[in-house]
């Protein structure tokens, strides 16, 4: 008689066999999906960016794009600035929004840490009329290190560079980051 099938011992040697091919090819599948997701994230900002300036021109108004929250990671909102005052001014008109839920950490220098505001004639200028030109560091969600740079010169021009350097802003989001857990744990208990 021929047999039609596998034993139960021949299925659990390929259970076994099929958990440990899993178990190898999950942390590469994570960095993989980590690093597409820092990818759309610096694409997104850096489309946005680019939308807030011709936004700007055509409008022949001055724009601002701003982190949700002042947050970055978060997403983003562009706004006409009718008032002067930015994002603190909840009666500017709402443009465009863009939130984000992939939770990858993104910090701005000094300049850009918050927004970037751009005048009708498309110029990055700070409330005082002094040009704003800065960088927003993509950074990897496990180490201090920046993956993307989003560049805002001086002119308006936007780039986006992909240099893997260590950065300390990166560093200090993900402190705040771990406080604001750590916070939030204490508070429930």
């Amino acid at each position: 008689m021929t047999q039609h099938g596998f034993s139960l011992i021949e299925l659990l040697m390929g259970l076994a066999i099929g958990a440990i091919v899993l178990l190898l090819v999950n942390p590469a599948f994570a960095t993989l999906r980590e690093s597409n997701q820092r990818d759309l994230a610096a694409q997104s900002l850096l489309d946005g960016i680019r939308n807030a300036r011709s936004l700007a021109i055509t409008r022949n108004q001055s724009v601002v794009i701003h982190g949700i929250n002042g947050d970055w990671s978060q997403g983003w909102r562009i706004i006409v600035d009718i008032s002067g005052k930015g994002s603190a001014d909840s009666s500017n008109p709402l443009l465009a929004e863009r939130a984000s839920d992939a939770k990858v950490p993104i910090v701005g220098n000094r300049s850009v840490s918050r927004y970037v505001r751009f005048s009708s004639l498309g110029q990055p200028l700070m409330p005082g009329r002094a040009f704003q030109a800065g960088t927003l560091h993509i950074c990897s969600t496990h180490e201090p290190v920046s993956q993307r740079q989003v560049v805002l010169a001086a002119t308006g021009r936007v780039r986006l560079s992909s240099k893997s350097a260590e950065q300390a802003l990166c560093q200090k989001a993900k402190n705040v980051r771990s406080n604001e857990r750590a916070t939030l744990s204490a508070s429930r208990t």
